[in-house]
């Protein structure tokens, strides 16, 4: 199973890390991260591939307008 951190903001980039199961395949893990860089605007950051299978994976993407705009309060 797939665990998802939740995103980091630093400036004008938004990270998140990812972490792969030891039992998932490389093509399994391209899916994944290419479903997130083709409807989440996500773009690859890092890799790391640790000696039981597992991998982190860092994303980013670059923050827009509308994600700095304060949310409505009610």
């Amino acid at each position: 199973m797939t665990t998802v951190d939740e995103a980091v903001v630093e400036g004008d980039w938004e990270y998140r890390r990812l972490r792969l199961p030891p039992g998932v395949s490389r093509k399994a893990a391209m899916v994944q991260l290419s479903i997130h860089a083709e409807f989440a605007g996500w773009e690859l950051r890092n890799v790391r591939l640790y000696a039981d299978g597992t991998r982190r994976i860092w994303l980013r993407r670059k923050r827009t307008a509308a994600d700095r705009l304060p949310g409505l309060s009610t």
